[in-house]
């Protein structure tokens, strides 16, 4: 048993930097956003757009590449997202201008569209119930660790390597991780879905409990791709920081994320362990995350970096406790051969509202300030957790 238990969580971990490099890739972007916009001359909302690229995909292929997960199973189905992304990684050091640059952010997209899902299912199947918040909150929290050495390691690589090779240098990493994961799963079974079993888009969509998830993502993700795509152009143009301060100060909040996110499944199990209702658990420490959001909005207007940075690390800290326990919560309200896609619908609805969003972010930048989006954001968590508690969900 302890050799079964030490394979788990060698999975686990593979499963938990296949995530961080997920974050790893799509962050060089943004911080190198301003040196790249000054580059090819990109306005705010040209950036806007390239990014929309990039969330296009990614929405699309979250619930294609959900399905896919299902059927090809987490281990042959993560090698192959992986290994696609780090080719579109390489591929951004051959930008000449936005279309290009746009152009690989798109396949990028759909390369990392099916890694959430993947590691979702990956975690649920090979953890014990018990443990499975602390499983797939370990999991996906390597996203923020991924966020965290993304700003230093890109400023770092850009100045060593210029902003091509920071790009070659993530794509290696991916390889490199590929070939460790395809090592690792050798023999491994894949657990009580090893089957393939088709699941229906049109039988998930008509459960109202799962309706409610995706409702309550389309309201909340947007908060989280701001924060992920737009704070080192905020440093920049608001703050007056440098490519370097930016890598400097920009991780601070992502491994508060990280720290918490690691960590906030496990409280849910205990409640659950002490006899809470597993639904109950969850919502209370997603109630808990969404009544410190609104300090998001004091950001854009604090006195100084620092507290600017800290600020933003609180409305991190607060995701990380809202998302292990929310996409624990879809494992729950599924059943396993269901989780990938499941996971994949939630990604899709929230993608599509952060297009619509990120289309607007940036002309709102351009002709205003930063100010309107961090209000937006103090809302969102609330009314999300809303959506969920309403009376009439499955239990």
């Amino acid at each position: 048993m302890e050799t079964v238990a030490r394979r788990r969580w060698l999975l686990c971990g593979l499963l938990f930097c296949a995530t961080a490099l997920s974050f790893l890739d799509r962050q060089v972007l943004s911080v190198l956003a301003p040196k790249l916009m000054a580059e090819f001359g990109m306005s705010n909302t040209e950036y806007s757009r390239v990014v929309f690229a990039f969330v296009l995909s990614y929405t699309v292929m979250f619930s294609l590449g959900g399905r896919l997960m299902d059927w090809l199973g987490t281990r042959l189905g993560l090698a192959l997202s992986v290994g696609l992304w780090s080719l579109a990684s390489a591929a951004h050091a051959l930008a000449g201008g936005v279309a290009s640059l746009g152009a690989a952010r798109f396949l990028l997209g759909v390369g990392e569209g099916a890694c959430f899902p993947a590691v979702t299912k990956g975690a649920v199947e090979w953890s014990e119930p018990r443990q499975r918040a602390l499983a797939v909150g370990f999991a996906n929290g390597g996203s923020a660790f991924g966020a965290v050495i993304a700003p230093p390691l890109t400023a770092w690589a850009a100045g060593a390597l210029g902003w091509r090779g920071a790009f070659v240098g993530t794509a290696l990493i991916g390889l490199i991780w590929l070939a460790a994961w395809l090592w690792a799963v050798r023999g491994v079974d894949a657990g009580p879905t090893q089957e393939r079993r088709a699941v229906s888009f049109g039988a998930l969509l008509s459960r109202r409990e799962v309706r409610r998830l995706l409702y309550a993502r389309f309201l909340f993700d947007p908060v989280f791709y701001f924060y992920m795509f737009w704070i080192p152009q905020y440093l920049s143009k608001e703050r007056g920081l440098s490519l370097r301060e930016i890598g400097a100060w920009t991780w601070i909040p992502f491994f508060a994320l990280g720290v918490v996110n690691v960590t906030a499944g496990g409280f849910s199990d205990r409640l659950v362990a002490r006899g809470w209702a597993t639904r109950r658990a969850r919502l209370a420490m997603m109630l808990g995350a969404a009544l410190i959001t609104p300090a998001s909005y004091l950001a854009a207007s604090a006195p100084t970096v620092g507290s600017a940075i800290g600020l933003m690390a609180v409305l991190m800290m607060a995701h990380g406790v809202w998302i292990a326990n929310f996409i624990t919560l879809i494992g729950d309200t599924v059943e396993r051969h269901e989780v990938a896609t499941a996971v994949g619908l939630t990604g899709t609805s929230g993608g599509v509202a952060a297009m619509l969003s990120n289309l607007v972010t940036g002309p709102v930048i351009d002709q205003y300030s930063f100010a309107p989006v961090f209000l937006v954001s103090a809302l969102l968590y609330p009314a999300a957790w809303l959506v969920l508690a309403a009376r009439g969900e499955k239990s």
